[in-house]
């Protein structure tokens, strides 16, 4: 009816976007979903020019806060120091980018552009920001993300997105290398939890 008095009207993206969004979630809004957590963080990263006050909701909770209850999820530990540093649910997942094909605009080598198996994985982690890492994220539009416990380097963040190594494009980012963390695996046995790391 809108569209036969005004044939250019169109429908906001932003809200086509939130009913997509919506539907994929299964028309409920699931705050745990980790389409949720990445769209809540892209709206955050496109409001913010330097975040100088983040909401608290924005922030997973430490693992270190949490009593200690049988809890199914995989957890990633420092690999330096074994504290825990976030749960397999903080994980935003994402779809594999081209590869080294991705970063054509860094004058890659062809040897290099060889020795890709056309299968590239990502050595990272992305994922929503942890309470340990507040003090590090406020203010400041990116840096490093430190150990809280040994201080060791485990990864970056950048509210403008970052590239992950498989070559797909992560906004905002939350990096965690793989090979700083240990993901340690909780494996029901009988009527025991065990942990596999």
């Amino acid at each position: 009816a809108v569209r036969a008095a005004k044939p250019d009207a169109q429908v906001n993206p932003g809200f086509q976007r939130q009913l997509k969004l919506y539907e994929a979630m299964g028309c409920a809004v699931d705050t745990s979903s980790v389409l949720y957590k990445r769209y809540r963080l892209e709206m955050l990263s496109e409001r913010f020019s330097e975040p100088q006050d983040l909401p608290r909701e924005v922030f997973a909770v430490d693992p270190t806060t949490v009593c200690q209850t049988v809890n199914t999820e995989d957890l990633y530990r420092c690999r330096k120091c074994r504290r825990a540093l976030f749960r397999s649910s903080s994980v935003l997942s994402h779809l594999e980018g081209m590869g080294p094909t991705a970063f054509a605009h860094k004058r890659i080598t062809d040897s290099a552009r060889l020795s890709g198996s056309g299968q590239e994985k990502c050595t990272s982690y992305f994922i929503e920001p942890v309470q340990w890492m507040e003090p590090a994220l406020l203010g400041v539009m990116e840096g490093q993300l430190l150990c809280p416990k040994c201080t060791s380097k485990l990864g970056s963040f950048s509210w403008r997105g970052d590239q992950c190594s498989c070559g797909r494009w992560v906004t905002p980012a939350f990096q965690i290398h793989k090979s700083r963390v240990d993901e340690v695996r909780t494996l029901p046995v009988g009527n025991f939890q065990t942990a596999k790391t």
